[in-house]
């Protein structure tokens, strides 16, 4: 038995071994694909197998319900957890959100059916190659051309021409945002401001057609989590309210139709401590030969000082890689994590490295980022917290 010393280090941890999402077979981006073509849309593919074909598909979002949440408190949420064997088509497992998994990444992802390597989201703040500038592309800031960052129709619109009645219902807010221009738009978009109208809307909107799809969205959980933290009275009772929205869309299904409730992302509570808060702004080692820190604390975009690119990935490794799968934005393509193709347009989008949290830890930045550094619920990896979303199916 050989003996440890000071000068033994431990391995980082491999790139391969990271969880990568289920890309063509069980992703967010697989879902609407798979109800377009049961409903006859050309150039669309089946690729959820399990879920059979509908005339009639209502998709409610809930922003930051992860499957092992929902699982974890089935008390708050009776109607959900009680179907929760009809996930995927009656198989009981959920998706996978996507890498990473975020909701600006997500809402294209289920919008575009792409993953993002194709639409071009691959994070919560990205490099714009064409200015050198982070983007926000949640609030889209700086503001860039929507339609020559994400080209691609969306399966609404593709609906829409092949005769599908599609139909968004959300909060009035989003309804010109450049984030629902490029990920969710096609066919008619209902601004409702509570949760009840909007279910009641949909449930209407769904009968509106012989053939129809139709999608509604709910951010108050999401919201409640940043904030609170996933074990919180405020996210609980949120997640009650919830339960009671889903049930009640669930009563008002018309004849060949089915509701799919999902989530964008699910969602890790970190302590406030140094062990499980690493504060990049206060970190000389991380800042060295580093021109923008991209992404969130849980899955961060690095770009490098031009000619930096491999030091800033060492040292990356050396001191963070026990509890973040860090890769080259070349491993990360080849790993698989934003998909099995990569657009050119979105090459450069991507960090020069790619960190993702393993542990329950977060790459703050306390000075340049104060809000999102203060929330107690995160998100973003490939751990099973995060990217594990349900997909609960309610048929008449």
């Amino acid at each position: 038995m050989t003996q440890s010393t000071a000068w033994d280090h431990p391995e980082p941890l491999a790139v391969e071994s990271a969880p990568v999402p289920e890309y063509g077979s069980g992703s967010l981006a697989d879902l609407l694909p798979t109800l377009a073509a049961g409903m006859g849309v050309p150039a669309m593919t089946a690729a959820i197998p399990e879920l059979a074909p509908v005339d009639r598909a209502c998709v409610f979002l809930i922003d930051g319900l992860g499957w092992q949440q929902l699982r974890a408190h089935p008390e708050d949420a009776p109607f959900l957890t009680s179907l929760l064997g009809s996930s995927r088509g009656g198989t009981g497992r959920p998706l996978t959100a996507g890498y990473p998994a975020t909701t600006a990444t997500s809402l294209a992802s289920v919008g575009t059916g792409l993953p993002p390597g194709a639409h071009g989201l691959p994070g919560y703040t990205v490099r714009n190659p064409a200015t050198g500038e982070l983007m926000n592309q949640l609030r889209w800031q700086p503001y860039s051309e929507p339609r020559s960052w994400q080209p691609y129709p969306t399966v609404f619109q593709l609906a829409h021409q092949a005769g599908v009645h599609a139909a968004q219902v959300s909060s009035p807010t989003f309804e010109n945002t450049p984030l629902t221009r490029v990920a969710l738009s096609g066919g008619t978009f209902l601004g409702r401001l509570t949760g009840e109208d909007r279910v009641d809307v949909a449930a209407e909107q769904l009968a509106a057609g012989d053939r129809a799809l139709v999608y509604t969205y709910y951010s108050e959980l999401d919201g409640a989590g940043h904030r609170y933290g996933v074990d919180s009275d405020t996210w609980r009772g949120q997640l009650m309210a919830v339960d009671r929205l889903a049930q009640r869309l669930a009563e008002q299904l018309p004849p060949r139709s089915a509701l799919y409730v999902t989530a964008d992302h699910g969602m890790v509570d970190i302590p406030f401590d140094e062990q499980h808060r690493i504060d990049f702004d206060e970190d000389w080692e991380l800042r060295a030969g580093v021109a923008l820190l991209g992404g969130e604390g849980r899955a961060r975009h690095v770009y490098a000082v031009p000619g930096a690119e491999g030091d800033v990935l060492t040292c990356w490794r050396e001191v963070l890689g026990e509890q973040f799968w860090v890769a080259s934005r070349d491993e990360a393509v080849a790993a698989g994590w934003f998909g099995p193709r990569i657009d050119d347009r979105v090459y450069a989008r991507i960090g020069d490295v790619v960190a993702a949290a393993r542990d329950d830890v977060l790459l703050i930045a306390s000075e340049r980022e104060p809000k999102e550094s203060s929330m107690v619920g995160n998100h973003g990896s490939m751990t099973p917290a995060e990217q594990l979303v349900p997909l609960i199916e309610v048929r008449p």
